[in-house]
């Protein structure tokens, strides 16, 4: 059994293990995927013309043919992706098809030259039907690296869990418990490291305001060890499935397939997914027209990034960028002015009337408090209101520590002004060390 240290240097490649050394696959399986995962993404697939080539592959594929024959398919469906990398550089579905593509030239021997025609669609012929399997409830329960906190080395602390969460006009609670309310329109990463991929599509509340919430939804799990295969998990508006996007709710085939699951808890309201190889539960809800995401995740999983990534614009770890933010204390301020005796017709709130309104179900003046004013004012919607108490009951469920559930605009101030202090004591102790130094080299001199 593998060490904690060694379990954290497994690097699963994202997409394509499932299709290894356990069997060769059927090209129709290959294409399976590959349509499952790019076909959800329709933004991208009007831009970047991705799904154009996807199909054509799928459909030149999906009987089993000559080797060659796969081979000149799978030519020229790099060629279609490569001619879109102008507008889809960037993109997650880009790049997973990219990285697919190599997986399958290197598992079924193809050469980068030769004949890249295109191929001639043939009329699909049903695949055969699976043998039965067991009951995921009924598998075993999975060796033991496929459990997070049982493969720890004993006599050691216990993990410390982390919590982000993702709600409202949207509002963000980050991995270090700060707090921001940002624009971020249209798609943006929250988590990305060895083992998962988590990115959110927000659109425009209310024409004209910088609020905007999420529409979208995409969480890919990557292959791990003997424990799971790689699923995606895709929800968009009205559609909350309770399965993952191959139909299955569990991590495949492999011995440890029930450490990752998908648990319907309210139809078409709440979704949990718990993955507990890398003790991790992610809370997925639809209130009113838009999703919140909630995720309880080790720290060790939360650091473990991929050598070289560069991990500035995942959301959950650093928080929106500066000029992706608002300032909702001086939008607050502006309101409780403008708006305390009379209502306005594109919001339908004063600022007195969205107070009251929040207080019904969140009596402390927090900053999920102070989140729910805001959006009742930018937005006039009243299923905010249950966004952000939500996304409170997430937190009193995923976050480790129960004295730090509120947080408090004045605990925000405090640390950040804490922070500024600590950097200027470091620039003073830098330039202390550098005033000694060039004094005992003077001495000697």
């Amino acid at each position: 059994m593998q060490s904690p240290r060694e379990r954290s240097e497994v690097r699963p490649r994202a997409g394509w293990m499932v299709m290894g050394k356990r069997g060769r696959p059927s090209a129709l399986d290959v294409c399976r995927v590959l349509a499952v995962f790019l076909s959800l993404f329709p933004a991208v697939s009007l831009q970047c013309k991705i799904l154009k080539c996807n199909s054509e592959f799928w459909a030149s594929t999906s009987n089993s043919g000559p080797e060659e024959e796969f081979c000149t398919a799978l030519r020229a469906y790099n060629s279609c992706v490569r001619r879109t990398a102008r507008t889809c550089r960037g993109d997650l579905a880009y790049h997973s098809a990219q990285h697919g593509i190599e997986d399958l030239m290197s598992q079924h021997n193809c050469s980068k030259e030769g004949p890249t025609s295109q191929p001639r669609a043939r009329t699909p012929v049903p695949p055969p039907s699976p043998p039965l399997l067991p009951d995921s409830q009924e598998r075993s329960d999975g060796p033991e690296v496929c459990h997070y906190e049982r493969s720890l080395p004993r006599n050691t602390a216990p993990p410390n869990y982390t919590h982000c969460g993702f709600f409202g006009d949207p509002h963000l609670r980050t991995f270090g418990d700060d707090f921001q309310t940002c624009k971020v329109e249209g798609a943006w990463p929250l988590i990305h490291n060895k083992y998962l991929s988590v990115q959110v599509t927000n659109t425009p509340v209310v024409p004209g305001s910088p609020a905007t919430a999420t529409s979208k939804l995409t969480i890919i799990f990557k292959n791990f060890q003997e424990c799971v295969d790689q699923k995606m998990y895709h929800a968009e508006t009205d559609e909350l499935p309770a399965a993952f996007a191959d139909g299955s709710k569990n991590g495949g085939d492999r011995h440890g397939a029930n450490t990752l699951r998908v648990v319907e808890k309210v139809p078409g309201q709440h979704v949990e997914i718990q993955a507990r190889y890398i003790g991790t539960t992610i809370v997925v809800r639809q209130v009113g027209r838009y999703l919140t995401f909630a995720v309880r995740m080790p720290e060790e999983v939360v650091n473990s990034v991929e050598e070289g990534d560069v991990q500035d614009l995942y959301l959950c770890l650093h928080g929106c960028p500066v000029n992706q933010r608002i300032d909702f204390r001086n939008f607050r301020a502006r309101a409780a002015e403008a708006h305390s005796t009379s209502r306005t017709r594109a919001q339908g709130f004063t600022y007195q009337s969205a107070k009251d309104k929040c207080k019904d179900r969140l009596p402390v003046e927090d900053l999920y408090f102070q989140s729910c004013v805001f959006d009742l004012l930018s937005s006039g919607d009243i299923n905010f209101t249950m966004a952000a108490y939500y996304a409170f009951e997430d937190v009193k469920m995923l976050h480790s520590n129960s004295k730090r559930h509120h947080i408090f605009e004045n605990v925000i101030r405090n640390n950040a002004a804490q922070k500024g202090k600590d950097l200027l004591s470091l620039f003073f102790l830098n330039l202390l060390a550098v005033v000694l130094w060039i004094q005992c080299c003077t001495a000697h001199l």
